[in-house]
C-alpha cells in the first residue's frame, strides 16, 4: 500500500490540465478530454507523435470533482478507541488528525527469521490478507467505497489493530480504493460503485508492532471483456515478479519478469510507484521497481517487501495527481490495475506471507 513514487518522476499536470483544474471548472476540464472520451466508452490516443489508436473499453471515467478542494483537511478521519497501538506517525498530537510526517529509516533492514518478531510479522500479514478478502466481499453496484473504508476500519480495530493508512502523511482513510483509470491511492468517498468499474482496494493493518500490506483489483458486476483482461494481465504481472524473488537473486529480476510477463500485450508498467521493504516500519528500504531498472543489489535472507505493479492499458504510463495530492489517475484516463503481496526471503527461498 501507498507505494513509493519514484525520486524524479514525480508525476505533474501537464500545462492544460494545470490550467484547466487552477482556473476553470470541472466542465472546462472535461471538454479539454473531449477528444479522447465519449459518454461511457473511453478511446485513448498513443501519446502525442503516434496514430496507432487504442480502444480501452467501456466504462465510467474517474474526475476530480466540483468544486475542487485541494488537500485533504476537509475530510475527517475515523476515530479509534485509545487502546487501539498506533504505529509512531499517528501518535500524540497526530491521532488527533493533524498532518504527520514519517521518517523513512534510510538504511534497509532485515527482518529476524526466528522467534517472536517473525511470528508478528506473520500476523500482520495474515490480518492484512483477512481484511482484504473481507473488503472484496462487499464490492457489488451501489455500494459507496466509504461504506467499505468503514468496515475496513470496524474489523482492523476488532482484531485490536491499526489501519496503517490512517494519518500517514496526512492521509484520511483507513484504507486506499482506486476505480477504473484511477492507478492508485484513490481515497474512499461517497460514489456508488458502478456496473463495469474496477476497483482496488489496498488494505494495511498495524497489529504488535509489524505492518501487514496487501492489494487486489475487483470486478464490479458486468465488466467488459477489456477490463477484466486487464485484472487478469496484472494477476500474472505480480505472480512473475514472485517468481523471480530468493536468496541472492537480483531486485532487478523484479522488473525485468514484469516486463516480459506483458511485452507483448497491450499494456505497460507504471514508473512512478514501487514497492518497498516492510515490517516495523509502513515503508523502508528496499524499493522495489516493477519495470526494466539497473538496481544493483541482491535480496538477502530476511528481506521483507511487497511486489505492487500498476499495469496500465496502451504504452503511455505517466499519472496526474488530483487536487487531494493522493489520488492518480492515468493523464489519457486509461484503466490501470494493482495488485500486491508482501514476500519475505528466507534461506530457502521466498514466501508469500499474504496468502493462505
Amino acid at each position: 500500500m501507498h507505494s513509493r513514487l519514484v525520486t524524479g518522476i514525480l508525476p505533474r499536470l501537464s500545462p492544460v490540465r494545470q490550467s484547466c483544474l487552477k482556473r476553470s471548472p470541472l466542465s472546462t476540464f472535461k471538454r479539454s478530454l473531449r477528444n479522447t472520451i465519449s459518454r461511457g466508452s473511453v478511446d485513448v490516443l498513443h501519446p502525442a507523435g503516434e496514430d496507432e489508436q487504442y480502444d480501452f473499453g467501456y466504462y465510467d471515467v474517474i474526475l476530480p470533482k466540483e468544486p475542487f478542494v485541494w488537500g485533504v483537511s476537509h475530510i475527517h478521519p475515523r476515530a479509534l478507541p485509545a487502546h487501539i497501538q498506533r504505529p509512531s506517525y499517528a501518535v500524540s498530537e497526530n491521532s488527533a488528525g493533524t498532518q504527520s510526517s514519517h521518517t523513512i529509516v534510510p538504511a534497509r533492514k532485515l527482518a529476524d527469521l526466528t522467534g517472536e518478531n517473525n511470528a508478528r510479522l506473520r500476523r500482520a500479514a495474515s490480518l492484512g490478507r483477512e481484511v482484504l478478502e473481507y473488503a472484496g466481499s462487499l464490492v457489488k453496484p451501489g455500494v459507496t467505497t466509504d461504506y467499505i473504508d468503514a468496515r475496513v476500519h470496524d474489523m482492523i480495530i476488532a482484531r485490536l489493530a491499526y489501519p496503517s493508512p490512517l494519518l500517514y502523511k496526512g492521509y484520511p482513510k483507513s484504507c486506499c480504493t482506486s476505480i477504473n483509470n484511477v492507478v492508485t491511492h484513490g481515497i474512499p468517498d461517497e460514489r456508488p460503485l458502478q456496473d463495469g468499474d474496477i476497483v482496488n482496494i489496498d488494505i494495511t493493518a498495524f497489529k504488535d508492532g509489524f505492518h501487514g500490506d496487501t492489494s487486489r483489483t475487483f470486478l464490479v458486476g458486468d465488466v467488459d471483456d477489456k477490463g477484466r483482461e486487464l485484472v487478469q494481465v496484472t494477476e500474472d504481472a505480480l505472480e512473475a515478479g514472485i517468481a523471480a524473488c530468493g536468496p541472492n537473486r537480483p531486485f532487478k529480476g523484479i522488473g525485468k519478469a514484469i516486463f516480459e510477463s506483458i511485452r507483448h500485450k497491450d499494456f505497460c508498467v507504471s514508473t512512478q510507484f514501487t514497492g518497498h521493504g516492510i515490517g516495523g516500519d509502513f515503508h523502508r528500504p528496499p524499493w522495489i521497481l516493477h519495470h526494466l531498472n539497473d538496481e544493483p543489489d541482491v535480496m538477502q535472507p530476511g528481506d521483507c517487501f511487497t511486489i505492487e505493479p500498476c499495469i496500465i492499458q496502451g504504452s503511455s504510463p505517466r499519472a496526474w495527481i488530483f487536487p487531494d495530492g493522493w489520488t492518480a489517475s492515468t493523464e489519457n484516463c486509461a484503466r490501470g490495475a494493482q495488485a500486491e503481496d508482501m514476500v519475505l526471503i528466507t534461506d530457502m527461498g521466498a514466501e508469500v506471507l499474504t496468502r493462505r
